[in-house]
């Protein structure tokens, strides 16, 4: 795979030609210190063995062709949002994925299996385009490669397993896009100066590494609209201006 796959509709070549910037502009909001810590932290899992593999499918569907620069309105990307009793990231909206399994190929087999077990999509409409760089997720020990890829029409998607996946969902890239959805988020007062860029989507918030993902995409892409990123609220509080409970999934639907 490699980002000139002739499948990968025009409108998002100014992704793929630009997804050498990402692991950067992942991490330019962060202070120096702060990345720091995380290179210190990912360097002793490494030690210790406490690493582990995942892989998650960043999937966007739409037309296969478009006016250059220009965002299809029925874009979208598939999200989900975790079940509030597992182990990891509960509640969270993620983008389908999981940790590697021992008898998964690579990071594309890992990412659509994990896709299909959650979702249902049906692993053959879809194109994968590119695998990215690892991303070590600190709290969670895990190392995870995003798996970009594209499907023109996904089929139909939805909740297989509840005690997994509460809520599957196409979100349009344009929601992402719009400067009024946009806000920084932190954890709790002790996380503030960790506070990253999060989206709220008509009752859901999307915040942690998957937002951390699709704002560097946005910018690497140049889809990115000026916003007001002096919004700095913590979780509790973001969750409770889309309706949702501090820690759940905030979202009622799309």
């Amino acid at each position: 795979m490699s980002a000139g796959d002739s499948r990968a509709p025009s409108w998002l070549r100014p992704l793929l030609d630009n997804v050498e910037k990402l692991p950067k502009a992942y991490l330019h909001r962060l202070p120096a210190d702060v990345r720091a810590m995380i290179t210190a932290a990912n360097a002793q899992a490494t030690i210790t063995g406490t690493r582990r593999d995942a892989a998650v499918l960043v999937l966007f569907s739409g037309p296969p062709s478009e006016p250059p620069g220009s965002i299809p309105e029925s874009a979208d990307l598939l999200v989900t949002v975790r079940a509030s009793t597992l182990r990891h990231h509960a509640g969270q909206a993620a983008f389908p994925g999981g940790a590697v399994d021992p008898g998964d190929s690579g990071p594309v087999h890992t990412a659509l299996r994990e896709a299909n077990e959650e979702t249902g999509i049906d692993p053959g409409r879809v194109y994968p385009l590119v695998t990215l760089e690892k991303v070590f997720i600190a709290p969670s020990g895990f190392q995870v490669v995003p798996v970009l890829a594209y499907s023109e029409d996904p089929g139909p998607v939805t909740v297989v397993d509840p005690a997994e996946t509460a809520v599957v969902a196409r979100v349009p890239v344009r929601a992402f896009i719009n400067p009024e959805n946009r806000l920084m988020v932190y954890r709790d007062a002790r996380s503030r100066r960790w506070a990253m860029p999060a989206f709220r989507l008509n009752e859901m918030l999307v915040w942690g590494f998957t937002a951390q993902v699709i704002s560097a995409m946005l910018d690497v892409a140049g889809w990115a609209q000026p916003w007001d990123t002096t919004e700095v609220r913590g979780l509790d509080e973001a969750m409770a201006l889309v309706g949702g409970e501090p820690g759940g999934t905030g979202m009622t639907g799309i």
